[in-house]
């Protein structure tokens, strides 16, 4: 049986992605074959096409980092065809399959039952959307309370920052949003933002202070760099970072004290290796007490063959929010 996808070739440094026929992988034990209906635009998938970009060892790829639809065959006891399922992380749309396809073969293990999300609300979330809520759960594991203070989410108009921002709003706590897009805070304050602010820090010289003002209980930081660099120093006692980000750049230059006087604490935020008890638990929550309250408001919607426009759009940092991709009748 053969199917369609999006492959990723690479010739003489360069990467074309065009749409092919493939065939499908037979089932070994344990794995599932998974009818894709939505996939997502994700920072990453944008590494994945990029000459050079670092996170593919081995072309030709399948892209797409996530995924969402239905099993069609199973090979393992814990699902069956009929199954509404999802998949990201691990090798996902790195090394072989990946979402921008019509089928995907994939372990079992990698596999997250859906139960109330539809495959289109679960790519509006997809990956960037769960490292904030895993960074929204390492805040509260942290004993970071709504009553503490104000949380900054850096980058907070990308996927990642603005499903943060929605999250924690729905939990209760003021959020503070850090955007270099002034024409972004009518939605950022739609998604729960309690204030808007520009890119930190805004004032160079904020840099140059070890300890700065003692601001945030916590933060959600998607930028890196010298944003990262701020927050630390910006946090009140006993505050934490979950970092996920680097398009600010992945050096960090800062001082010990912030850790040593205020007892801050950087965690750093994966979604790849992450176990898959975990992050089933997590999507547990984000279908329960950390579901997203303004998906439509966060999603743009494109066909999986015009995903490469949609995905330059992501790496030169003018989109906002959340695209899916639909793949079924994308083709």
């Amino acid at each position: 049986m053969t199917y369609t996808a999006m492959v990723a070739r690479e010739h003489e440094g360069a990467i074309t992605v065009a749409a092919e026929s493939v065939e499908q992988q037979p089932l070994t034990p344990g794995t599932v074959t998974i009818r894709v209906e939505y996939s997502s635009v994700n920072f990453k998938d944008g590494l994945a096409i990029t000459p050079n970009g670092g996170a593919v060892r081995a072309y030709p790829i399948v892209p797409g980092v996530d995924l969402a639809g239905e099993i069609v065959a199973s090979n393992d006891p814990a699902f069956s065809p009929g199954d509404p399922v999802l998949a990201h992380g691990y090798a996902i749309g790195l090394s072989g399959q990946g979402g921008y396809a019509e089928y995907a073969t994939l372990p079992a293990e990698c596999v997250v039952r859906r139960s109330t999300l539809t495959a289109k609300q679960a790519m509006a979330i997809g990956t960037a959307g769960f490292t904030a809520a895993l960074s929204v759960q390492t805040l509260q594991d942290h004993g970071i309370a709504p009553g503490n203070g104000p949380i900054l989410v850096t980058g907070a108009t990308g996927g990642v920052g603005s499903v943060g921002v929605n999250l924690l709003a729905g939990a209760g706590y003021e959020v503070v949003a850090s955007t270099g897009k002034p024409d972004a805070a009518d939605l950022l304050k739609s998604l729960g933002a309690a204030s808007v602010i520009g890119r930190v820090p805004e004032d160079p010289e904020l840099l140059k202070r070890p300890l700065g003002k003692a601001l945030y209980a916590g933060a959600i930081d998607c930028v890196g760099g010298k944003a990262l660099a701020y927050t630390l120093s910006a946090l009140k006692y006993d505050g934490a970072v979950a970092a996920s980000g680097l398009t600010g750049g992945p050096g960090l230059q800062t001082t010990v004290l912030p850790f040593i006087l205020r007892g801050v604490t950087l965690f750093g935020i994966d979604s790849v290796e992450l176990d898959i008890a975990t992050r089933r638990s997590v999507w547990d929550r984000l279908e329960n007490d950390l579901r997203p309250s303004h998906l439509d408001e966060l999603i743009r919607e494109v066909d999986v063959r015009d995903v490469v426009s949609a995905i330059g759009t992501v790496l030169a940092g003018k989109g906002t929010g959340r695209t899916v991709v639909r793949v079924a009748g994308g083709f």
